[in-house]
């Protein structure tokens, strides 16, 4: 079906749709072979709240943005290769529901569809390129995944002291190692880990021992995929991260 699809007319003319909607700023999508699978919008777990953002999956990689006009115009363009993804569903809680974690290297985050045929669908579909672009190249999944970051507003004090109150003035930080989120005292240590960044980043002191000690396979254990295992807070969101890539998202 997809090998069919790769040189028609119809596909060639989807993709140059969403070419076009992402503007100059986007990054061109159409190479030979390539097949643009499905899209939607998805509801992305941000780390101030949760966000519509519009999906594409093509055979070889996935790609999202912010929706500025639906089905029109999108900015931010994300492009993540499908052979570094793996993908959990995850458990429904209050008004999240329907949510897998899409893990990579680099990056990783929890998103949500509308239904539950939606998200089978979605999954299904992601789960289907992934294993044909690993047989086709005689790779195996990867292993390595940047931690889901815990939202803001599910911490009240600093998830490794337990001590300091987040407030204007004190503000949130994550972790790139585990994810929590921390003051500034618990992550002034910077450490690099090339598959996140090509210069050293903010990780908590927790992390930073392990690291330096070579326990990086505890390091990464320390907490669940899934944020919905952090400690719940009503508190509103009151900050930003000053080394954040991407302090919108």
């Amino acid at each position: 079906m997809v090998d069919r699809l790769a040189n028609s007319e119809a596909n060639t003319r989807r993709i140059s749709i969403v070419e076009n909607c992402f503007g100059a700023a986007g990054q061109p999508l159409t190479i030979p072979g390539r097949v643009l699978i499905g899209e939607g919008v998805l509801t992305k777990l941000c780390r101030k709240k949760p966000k519509a953002r519009q999906f594409f999956l093509f055979n070889d990689i996935l790609v999202y943005g912010n929706i500025v006009i639906q089905k029109k115009k999108y900015n931010k363009q994300h492009i993540i290769p499908l052979e570094n993804v793996t993908i959990d569903s995850i458990q429904d809680e209050g008004d999240l529901r329907n949510g897998w974690l899409i893990k990579t290297p680099t990056k990783s985050f929890a998103v949500y569809a509308a239904t539950a045929t939606e998200k089978s669908e979605w999954m299904n579909h992601i789960n289907k390129c992934v294993s044909d672009l690993l047989s086709k190249s005689g790779k195996t999944p990867s292993n390595e995944h940047a931690a889901v970051w815990v939202p803001d507003s599910e911490a009240a004090v600093c998830m490794r002291c337990q001590k300091a109150k987040f407030t204007p003035v004190n503000r949130r930080h994550h972790c790139r190692k585990c994810g929590f989120v921390v003051c500034g005292p618990c992550s002034e240590k910077r450490f690099l880990l090339p598959s996140q960044s090509s210069k050293p980043v903010r990780i908590c002191d927790f992390c930073y021992d392990l690291l330096s000690s070579g326990e990086m396979t505890a390091c990464q254990s320390t907490r669940s995929d899934s944020y919905s295992q952090s400690p719940k807070s009503s508190l509103n969101d009151v900050s930003d991260d000053d080394d954040d890539e991407d302090s919108s998202d």
